[in-house]
């Protein structure tokens, strides 16, 4: 599988440090020096690319994803932050009929603690004496606050039918890796579920299985779809 790299800070080096393990040849890396506004996404440059991984920075996405779009290019989004582009950076993969994993947390660990926050939000959405929250913390560089994935449990216990106030807190310090809580708050106990990575392996590793799976799809799809669980997808 010959993957494009885009973005080459933390997450793009690990990638590239581990894509050997999946089988994987980067045939080339392009960041904010080089690509700007997708400008190196170049026909018959990249002849024989499946899969481009961008981990790059939110206005770069769409413009990236549009070049991608053109020269027939399969997508791995792990940016976050670009939530108010994403319809029409849909459109454009429709209209080409590319595929494209886009998730805001590649982590396996995180997409099954997501359906176990589902499942208790459901449990607790008919118990009005129960109130919710979720906290989110990452290391001091991290620039979008809350994070795409505290933002995206929320979509999930509001689809679970969680209708009362969901109370939203980040902390950015140090080199904090990444770590969800979603915790509910009853008249005389407290029930709350973590999520705590121990490095950025789990992201990397992630990536490059979706890249693995995306290859020869088309179509829009998320992390649930990569894991095959049923309620994943189309978000």
């Amino acid at each position: 599988m010959r993957i494009l790299l885009l973005g080459h800070g933390r997450m793009g080096k690990l990638v590239e440090s581990l894509a050997p393990e999946y089988g994987a040849e980067v045939a080339g890396v392009l960041d904010e020096t080089n690509n700007v506004n997708g400008e190196a996404l170049v026909p018959g440059k990249w002849d024989g690319v499946e899969v481009a991984i961008d981990f790059s920075t939110a206005d770069a996405v769409e413009p990236n994803v549009k070049r991608l779009a053109e020269l027939g290019i399969n997508a791995v989004i792990g940016t976050t932050g670009w939530d108010d582009v994403r319809p029409r950076v849909r459109e454009i993969a429709a209209a080409a009929n590319i595929g494209v994993v886009a998730s805001p947390n590649f982590s396996p660990g995180v997409i099954l603690f997501n359906e176990m926050v589902r499942r208790a939000a459901a449990a607790l959405a008919v118990r009005d004496d129960y109130g919710a929250w979720i906290h989110e913390a990452h290391h001091a560089t991290k620039k979008d606050a809350p994070s795409g994935t505290a933002l995206a449990l929320e979509r999930t216990m509001r689809g679970a039918g969680y209708a009362r106030p969901i109370d939203m807190s980040s902390t950015r310090a140090g080199r904090i890796p990444g770590t969800h809580t979603v915790g509910f708050d009853g008249p005389s106990d407290t029930i709350s579920l973590t999520h705590a990575a121990r490095d950025r392996g789990a992201f990397a590793r992630g990536a490059l299985l979706a890249a693995s799976w995306i290859r020869g799809r088309s179509g829009w799809f998320t992390m649930q779809d990569v894991l095959g669980l049923a309620e994943g997808g189309q978000s």
